[in-house]
């Protein structure tokens, strides 16, 4: 009797199979994917990952002291290198720990993979002690979630979930591993080499005729417009749109999350757009007649009041590797779907072909328009005070000291955060860590530690505020058990100081508990941590701080600057207007 060849490899692939529990197959995968770091926080339903982890030595895990740190810690680090951060958790409580953390995530379009235990198998659905519907609570918050009910497709699960996390339009993929599953023993054959998806295959090419059409329309425009957002980042398309806007010499803004994108020292940038950005992004914004959209997504904060924004008419062309972000909140006129980097290479390569060159005269009046605006200096703040601390002061100082190092900067959510965007100004991609879409207070540190154990030889900076820094200041033991040296700048200016300013100008002044009136020494609870900490109150003590930090290499130092806790931050759209609608200082209030 002939054997067949099906046969003869389904009997070599068992002679090569090892038998291994089910945790053991999860680390060969992460080794696999080559994952480096895990952050993560043990309990009972993980326990068999635990000791699999014990018994390797090519990924490191990081014990943090919350969940929610751990997911903003591998995101964070996700966010600077381009790679999937993994996070693990367990069961229950660990999971719902976690969630803030895998919305933020989600929100922002960040690369990662949650491994979270769950009870055994046999217990599901029972109200076994932690036990939740991890596959339920995190379905509204993931690009994808699985339940691994048999040891024998975990290997399968995790290259789907590695390959869902980081194609297309990136996010959390969250993978719900039953106690029982972890510790089986199964036959194992190695991880797979690839994967395929009948239900899940993201375009990355654009569409030739639409992409010329495009360029038609931005040749012959007279008040172009390029709006970028954190898709160029994500998709790797720095150098691409540098060199479309070099070529054409047009005007350019990046959204929050697109900063870093096109270098910000360079005059055709005009800074950060929407409730917090320029008067000349916003103006341009309003008034061009062609609008380049690329890798964003036109949100509330960016454009306003939908209404007002449709006033002026334009054409809008919208470059986006997710279909559905398309035409969502503005109609545009010609939508690109495919991947950001290869739709501008193909655009780039298209217009050195064109015999049609951008008009020069109707440029140059829309560049003296653009001057125009700008001369307003909307980013004017009183720099000369001597007496209390600005904050924007800290930031410029900042920037002038770190402008030539390779320099991370990490942001919790609120005035520091905005302060941060406009004052820093970030000439490289990635640089600029910060949560835009949920706006998760409490980021900063976990952030922060994440980038610093992927770039050691960087500086890593957090701005945060003295509420927010708050949210996951334990983390600090964190860093000092994994010796990464952050610098953390907390404007402190005894205030949710956001919250404040809308309290000033939306309710009459009325500060409904948004002062902080129990604020700990954080000199001494830096010390505690084993840190070391700095109290500065003059401006003129701002940059010999900041010097002193920049020398202790080896020490994550945390400097309590005590701003002025009436400053405010302009230019600023209030809710429901338009975005050339700005209050620019307390003047218009």
């Amino acid at each position: 009797m002939e054997i067949s060849k099906a046969e003869i490899t389904s009997a070599a692939a068992a002679e090569q199979a090892e038998e291994l529990r089910g945790a053991e197959i999860l680390v060969k995968a992460l080794q696999a994917e080559n994952v480096k770091y895990v952050w993560g926080y043990p309990g009972g339903a993980v326990l068999h990952i635990y000791d699999a982890f014990y018994k390797q030595d090519s990924i490191q895990h990081i014990l943090v002291r919350h969940e929610q740190a751990a997911v903003h810690a591998a995101d964070g680090y996700a966010r600077a290198t381009g790679d999937v951060g993994v996070a693990l958790v367990t069961s229950g409580p660990g999971v719902t720990n976690a969630i803030t953390g895998i919305a933020t995530a989600y929100m922002d379009s960040i690369p990662m993979v949650i491994v979270t235990g769950q009870v055994p198998t046999a217990a599901i659905g029972l109200d076994a002690f932690q036990e939740c519907d991890t596959v339920g609570i995190t379905r509204p918050i993931v690009k994808h979630n699985f339940l691994v009910k048999d040891a024998r497709d975990l290997a399968m699960t995790l290259k789907k979930a590695f390959h869902i996390a980081r194609s297309g339009r990136p996010g959390p993929v969250v993978v719900d591993i039953p106690k029982d599953v972890s510790f089986k023993k199964v036959a194992y054959t190695g991880y797979p080499e690839s994967v395929e998806m009948r239900s899940y295959n993201p375009v990355r090419k654009g569409h030739a005729g639409q992409i010329r059409k495009a360029l038609q329309l931005l040749l012959t425009a007279k008040r172009p417009y390029i709006y970028t957002g954190g898709g160029v980042l994500l998709g790797n398309a720095t150098a691409e749109l540098r060199t479309l806007v070099n070529m054409l010499g047009y005007p350019v803004t990046n959204t929050l999350m697109g900063l870093g994108a096109y270098p910000a020292t360079d005059p055709k940038f005009l800074g950060m757009l929407g409730m917090h950005g320029t008067m000349e992004a916003n103006n341009a914004m309003q008034n061009c007649d062609v609008l380049l959209a690329v890798g964003a997504r036109f949100d509330d904060r960016v454009i306003g009041n939908p209404k007002h924004f449709a006033q002026n008419e334009r054409k809008i062309i919208h470059i986006d590797i997710d279909p559905s972000s398309i035409s969502k909140r503005v109609k545009v006129d010609i939508p690109i779907v495919g991947d950001v980097k290869d739709v501008l290479t193909e655009m780039i390569a298209m217009i050195k072909e064109s015999a049609i060159k951008p008009d020069a005269q109707a440029l140059g009046g829309w560049w003296e328009a653009i001057e125009g605006w700008r001369k307003r200096d909307c980013m004017k703040y009183d720099r000369g005070n001597k007496e209390v601390i600005k904050p924007q002061f800290v930031i410029e100082t900042l920037w002038n000291m770190t402008k030539d190092a390779d320099t991370y900067i990490t942001s919790d959510v609120g005035q520091h955060q905005m302060w941060a965007a406009q004052y820093y100004k970030f000439n490289e991609p990635r640089r600029w860590i910060n949560s835009g879409g949920l706006g998760t207070m409490g980021v900063g540190i976990p952030y922060a530690m994440g980038i610093k154990l992927a770039k050691p030889e960087s500086e890593v900076y957090c701005v945060t505020g003295e509420g927010s820094v708050q949210m996951c200041i334990q983390e600090l033991s964190t860093c000092l058990q994994y010796n990464t040296p952050i610098k953390i700048l907390s404007l402190n200016n005894r205030y949710l100081g956001m919250v404040r300013q809308w309290q000033e100008i939306e309710y009459s002044g009325r500060y409904s508990h948004s002062y902080m009136d129990a604020l700990p020494n954080f000199v001494k609870l830096a010390e505690a941590y084993g840190h070391v900490g700095m109290l500065i109150e003059r401006p003129q003590d701002v940059e010999p701080a900041l010097r002193e930090a920049r020398k202790l290499k080896d020490r994550t130092v945390f400097m309590d600057f005590r701003t002025d806790p009436t400053e405010n931050v302009f230019p600023m759209v209030q809710a429901g207007k338009g975005i050339t609608e700005m209050l620019l200082g307390s003047e218009d209030l």
